[in-house]
Order: C-alpha cells, then structure tokens, then sequence
C-alpha cells in the first residue's frame, strides 16, 4: 500500500486558466464568420457589445458550434434535442488545469502531447466535449465510456464528422450503471489521465430544480418562461443525476481507482458542490493515494473544483510520462 501524501490544494483567482482562449470577451464578428447561422441569434448586449440569450437553448448551442470551429477546428458538432448541451468555455478550463497536473510530472515541466497520452472520459455525454477538446487542445488519445447506447452512437457520428480528431477518439458503452471503471478497460490499459463531469445531482427533482434556477439566474425574458425551457437545457436522467449525487457517484470512483491504482497516473472529476468536498476528501484518505488535489476553477459567477488524486510516487509518475513529447515552453 503507497503511503499517503501531503494533501496539496491550489485555488486559482476568479478567472479562466490563462491559457484559456474564452478569456476575453466573445468576438462575435469572428465567430460569425466562422458560422453564418450564428448571426440571427447575435444581439445588442445592454451595456455594451453584443450577446446571445443563454436562456435560449438553440443559440447557446449554435454559439457552441461556432466556438468549437472557429477555436478548435471541430467542424462538424450538434446534439440530438434532450441531451446535455456543455459549456465550452469551463470544459477547456477543466483540461487545461488537468494538463497542468500532467506537466508538473514530467522532467522539463511541459505538457505532454500527442497520442501517446491516453485519457479517459467517464460518462462523455453524447457531446463527447472533453474527448473532442482534448484531442485539438493537446492531440491526446481519448477514450469516452457512457452507460447510454444513444450517447455512444451519437459520439461516434461527431467522431467521424471530423476526420482530423476521428482517429484520436474511441467510444466504449458501459454494461453496467454501477460500475465506472470495470467493464471497459482491459487489465493492460493505462492511462494519463481520468476525466468525468459526474451528475451532479440526487434525484430527478433536484435536478429540475437545478436547471430551472440556473434558467431563472438568466434574467432573460426567455427565461421567465422557464418551466418549459427546463426540458430544453436539461440533459438526459444519467447525466443530471444518480441515486447519492455526486458524492455517491465520486465515491464509487475512488473505490474503483484504488481496486487499480496503476490505471492512470491521474484519477480527476469535476465537483460542483463545495459541501461535497469533506465527504470525498474522507473517502479519499480510506483510499490511501499518494497525492490529492483541489483546483478551485472560475467560469463566471460559478465556482467549480477539479479533484484530482494519484496513487503513484513523483518518480513513478515521470517514468510513466517520459516516452511522450511535450509542447514548447
């Protein structure tokens, strides 16, 4: 058993990674070029510039088309109506931070590119965003798992739409709603890297309840109609919520990871609920990893973490990162 080490939390000020390109304010003009049918949904911001209404689920999710073109050269991405439609911006924060804990491994302190990192997305959602993202970003090998057949259909299609990343992605269905990482990894997988964006919430209330507030928070006149709009932006049952939370569904994962702590140099998730934290923390020092971390991450007014645990000594990390190549300092 790896002995535990010292707990390590690293908090960001309130903004975006700085190598985030969602910085800055949206430029719509580029963005519009980069996609015509942007343009109708594009209009006059109350204090300056311009906006779409975030209330309104089709121009959220043709702005995210436009990002991902015009940012990622993800030429091709849509969703089916009902699923989980993910902000772009936080996601790409959420990898930067996780190649920052990649970086921190290796001998020269660069991020590791290339095919040769392998990461896996647990529960990648039919928008397969972190898989999709990581390849552009990073040129990582990503393999996305989901309990869903429709998500893991869907995903292989945006895969396949954009041939440039197509080979960098796999999809793999889990069998089982209980199980994160048996089922679809192979006793000699390994991995950089786990990522997840868990359902955040208990039950199917709570997180109706979630998405009409956040709708609610809005303050749009679309978003006062917002009973319905709910169905719109939600997401599907599985990527909203499971029986326990995140804490339920994060707990699980640690138990998994520590059952094979060898499967990824890093094991990470998203935690929306800072209340959540001293359960998972508890959950984690039973585990024994060598290494925890909190990276408190900004998109706006909402404050997110990325937990992050590993199992494997600063050595035994560099070994595991030293056959790949990095990105210029």
């Amino acid at each position: 058993m790896k002995p535990t080490g010292p707990k390590n939390k690293n908090h960001t000020t309130g903004e975006l990674h700085p190598r985030n390109l969602h910085r800055a304010p949206y430029d719509f003009p580029r963005l519009i070029a980069a996609l015509p049918e942007l343009a109708p949904f594009v209009q006059p911001h109350p204090l300056a510039g311009d906006t779409i209404d975030f209330a309104n689920p089709a121009a959220v999710l043709t702005l995210n088309r436009a990002l991902l073109k015009l940012h990622y050269g993800i030429a091709h991405w849509d969703l089916p109506s009902g699923f989980l439609c993910p902000p772009v911006p936080s996601r790409a924060d959420y990898l930067h931070h996780a190649a920052d804990l990649l970086a921190a491994d290796t001998a020269d302190k660069t991020i590791p590119c290339g095919p040769a990192i392998r990461a896996l997305d647990l529960g990648t959602g039919a928008n397969a965003i972190y898989p999709l993202l990581a390849a552009s970003l990073f040129g990582w090998r990503v393999t996305g798992t989901d309990i869903d057949p429709a998500s893991i259909n869907w995903a292989r299609q945006l895969a396949a739409a954009n041939p440039p990343l197509a080979p960098l992605l796999d999809f793999r269905l889990q069998p089982s709603a209980s199980a994160l990482f048996a089922n679809i990894t192979a006793p000699t997988d390994s991995f950089a890297l786990s990522l997840c964006n868990p359902p955040f919430h208990a039950s199917p209330d709570e997180a109706a309840a979630g998405t009409l507030r956040k709708i609610r928070n809005l303050g749009s006149p679309t978003a006062r109609s917002s009973a319905k709009l709910a169905l719109n932006f939600g997401g599907r049952p599985n990527e909203l919520w499971c029986p326990g939370g995140e804490v339920a569904f994060i707990r699980r994962m640690i138990a998994e990871s520590a059952a094979r702590p060898a499967l990824c140099v890093w094991f990470t998730t998203l935690v929306s609920k800072r209340a959540s934290l001293p359960l998972l923390e508890r959950a984690l020092h039973s585990a024994h990893p060598h290494d925890v971390r909190i990276i408190t991450m900004f998109a706006g007014q909402k404050q997110s973490r990325l937990l992050a645990w590993t199992f494997l000594s600063p050595a035994e990390r560099r070994t595991r990162l030293t056959s790949v190549t990095s990105t210029p300092a």
